[in-house]
């Protein structure tokens, strides 16, 4: 199932427009084959350099969790329970087929 989120406030049009792909993607995080931990930590220096840059639009990788057992993907529930923690992150939802489809997030951040 796709994830989508936006923090009050956000328009449903800049939602819809990350949906879509019609930001340009401008850093990137591939998180497969890594542990909870091993992602968490991941992420967090991602995160760090992709806000220190002043960054706009990423797209993180987690896989569709299809080694993850019956337990479905872990790695895309945890992004959707981190990823609202950091106070510039105002969106993010599946991308598109072409970009990952539910195996991916676009993210958007406020500059």
């Amino acid at each position: 199932e796709a994830l989508v989120y936006r923090r009050p406030g956000i328009s449903v049009q800049v939602l819809r427009n990350l949906k879509r792909g019609r930001y340009r993607v401008q850093d990137e995080l591939d998180l497969h084959g890594l542990t909870t931990a091993e992602a968490k930590a991941a992420l967090q220096d991602f995160m760090r350099e992709a806000l220190a840059r002043d960054l706009r639009c990423l797209r993180i990788v987690h896989g569709k969790g299809l080694r993850s057992g019956p337990g479905g993907p872990v790695l895309k529930g945890k992004l959707n329970r981190w990823l609202p923690q950091w106070d510039r992150v105002v969106a993010f939802a599946s991308a598109p087929q072409r970009d990952g489809g539910t195996g991916a997030l676009y993210v958007l951040l406020r500059s």
